[in-house]
């Protein structure tokens, strides 16, 4: 009789917690067809990504729940992975607001069929999510436009301003819905910190795969709300699992060149050294 592999037994432990027992369906449902298949995804996404570090289980089922909704074409799967953020200790309202924040990134219908998804899984387990709260001005007679031009510097600082200036004579009014939808409506709303936000936001817009532009100026934006260069890294490491290698790898790439850029001296910087070089001269 050959016996389970470590990786084998490791990848049937986090399956079980994220499941939330034992035996993995994925074997049940797969045996008759492909038990080889079955076999792999645990070996390999639970056994060798998920017991990774620098992202702790309940951010790791906020990215791929965010990849997943993105994808779009795996609703099962989706399902599957919301039901397993609950068990891994994700709230049900953190998980309402991934599907609105996913209005952003994806769209409505994303963002719809996600909370369609969030209600029959819900229902199936006698959950009542605490009611909704909708951002609030942090100060007397503050707009929309205020709020999110707030939060887009907070977030996404130089980068994120100089997306809305690109846009400024050719699609002004796009760059105003940004700041007073994205960052003044979805950002600024209670039920998900800046932080997870933006680790759902990288987590989408890699798994998707055609918007590098975006995924560079929200990986800076996880940078700058606490997140480390190696949470980076290991997000597109574990996109590879859902979205597969391709997206995983460009996500990778483009959080070298993140890594890169955070590197270079500013120019103030730079004359700031020169200067006291030359007094010490």
């Amino acid at each position: 009789m050959k016996h389970p592999s470590a990786i084998h037994i490791t990848g049937l432990d986090y399956l079980a917690k994220i499941e939330g027992g034992r035996p993995p369906s994925i074997e049940e449902h797969l045996k008759d067809v492909a038990p080889d298949l079955a076999r792999l995804a645990i070996d390999f996404a639970y056994g060798e990504v998920y017991p990774r570090g620098h992202l702790d289980l309940r951010q790791r089922q906020l990215a791929t729940c965010a990849a997943l909704a993105a994808l779009g074409n795996a609703r099962p799967q989706l399902k599957f992975h919301l039901a397993g953020a609950l068990n891994v200790g994700c709230t049900p309202e953190e998980l309402v607001e991934l599907a609105i924040h996913m209005s952003v990134y994806t769209g409505f219908p994303v963002a719809i069929n996600t909370a369609l998804v969030l209600k029959e899984l819900f229902a199936e387990r006698g959950i009542v999510p605490a009611a909704q709260q909708a951002a609030q001005p942090s100060s007397a007679g503050q707009g929309r436009f205020e709020r999110g031009w707030a939060g887009l510097s907070e977030i996404d600082g130089h980068a994120g301003e100089r997306v809305i200036a690109a846009l400024q004579d050719i699609a002004p009014d796009l760059g105003r819905h940004i700041v007073e939808f994205a960052f003044g409506d979805v950002y600024s709303r209670p039920g998900l910190d800046l932080l997870s936000r933006e680790l759902v936001t990288v987590a989408a817009l890699a798994a998707i795969g055609t918007a590098s532009a975006q995924l560079k100026v929200h990986m800076h934006g996880f940078l700058n709300v606490g997140g480390t260069k190696a949470q980076m890294v290991e997000t597109a490491t574990h996109i590879a699992v859902y979205a597969g290698f391709p997206a995983a790898i460009n996500a990778a790439l483009v959080a070298k060149e993140v890594m890169a850029e955070r590197a270079m001296p500013t120019a103030a910087t730079t004359a700031t050294k020169t200067a006291t070089a030359s007094e010490a001269d």
